[in-house]
């Protein structure tokens, strides 16, 4: 059983690397190669969640399912995501391949959409999880920054794949190649605006791994890591984009949408082993 255990914690692990490696590094591929790819990586996702799960679910404490709806939550948008490796980085500025590929982008943003709104649920459990340990300052602060993510998040979302979508099927309609000069000033505050929400859900994973740890829920040396990499991530979320190499391309991938919500969900799948570990032991 813990060897199934080990296998499902770093087959899930690797999942959010590989899609960002094969969606940044290959780009779009054709969806009848990635759609099944997707469709059994989902499978076998949700094999390895049951695994992990399992042992929580089949106990009769409540307290203990609610901490399992709180992983799923913060896990599911990784379910969605994964389905990038195949679609690549979004055609900005380029409304000819964007209108081409108009449904996959909108589907990308729905599937994005639904991430903050399933990231928003599963913080809010683990808020209320925390209220009664050493971890709930930091919960309550980490809330906070969540709160005021997400619903700038969602409308962030709406810009660039519902705004855009139509702008540019009206630049494909008149064979434009060129961005609208009155369209630029709206995107770069939006290049702010994601700056803004990507930095505040980096702060917040920081301080519910600071709460984890108050808390007892996971080891120090986790939740340090945690802590760290989210500092890191935030430092360089905002830096210039013209900052020089390397870390201008570092700005690059940190703001990416789905990005922030990988500390999340690895914090998520860690805390369902090391509870169902210690019920198995029990």
């Amino acid at each position: 059983m813990q060897v199934q255990r080990n296998i499902s914690q770093w087959y899930l692990t690797l999942v959010p690397f590989l899609t960002a490696v094969f969606g940044i590094g290959v780009g779009y591929i054709s969806y009848k190669i990635y759609l099944p790819i997707w469709i059994l990586n989902v499978c076998l996702m949700s094999i390895a969640v049951w695994i992990l799960a399992a042992p929580i679910i089949r106990t009769p404490d409540v307290e203990n399912r609610q901490l399992v709806a709180a992983a799923f939550f913060l896990i599911f948008p990784t379910f969605l995501t994964s389905m990038f490796f195949g679609l690549g980085a979004p055609p900005y500025g380029k409304p000819l391949e964007w209108a081409a590929s108009a449904t996959e982008q909108q589907v990308r943003y729905f599937f994005l959409l639904l991430t903050g709104v399933s990231v928003a649920f599963g913080f809010a459990v683990l808020r209320e999880k925390l209220k009664n340990t050493k971890g709930n300052f930091y919960a309550l602060l980490g809330f906070v920054a969540i709160l005021i993510a997400i619903p700038i998040y969602l409308i962030n979302m709406t810009f660039w794949g519902f705004y855009l979508e139509k702008l540019y099927s009206i630049m494909a309609a008149n064979a434009s190649t060129k961005t609208y000069d009155w369209a630029l000033p709206i995107a770069n505050q939006f290049h702010f605006v994601n700056t803004i929400v990507c930095g505040l859900v980096y702060l917040a994973t920081a301080a519910f791994a600071l709460s984890f740890k108050s808390a007892g829920w996971l080891k120090p040396l986790a939740c340090n890591v945690y802590v760290l990499i989210s500092v890191i991530a935030f430092l360089l979320n905002i830096i210039p984009p013209a900052s020089p190499e390397p870390l201008a391309t570092l700005n690059y991938i940190v703001a990416i949408p789905a990005i922030p919500f990988i500390m999340p969900y690895l914090m998520a799948i860690n805390l369902l082993k090391k509870t169902g570990n210690l019920l198995l032991e029990k």
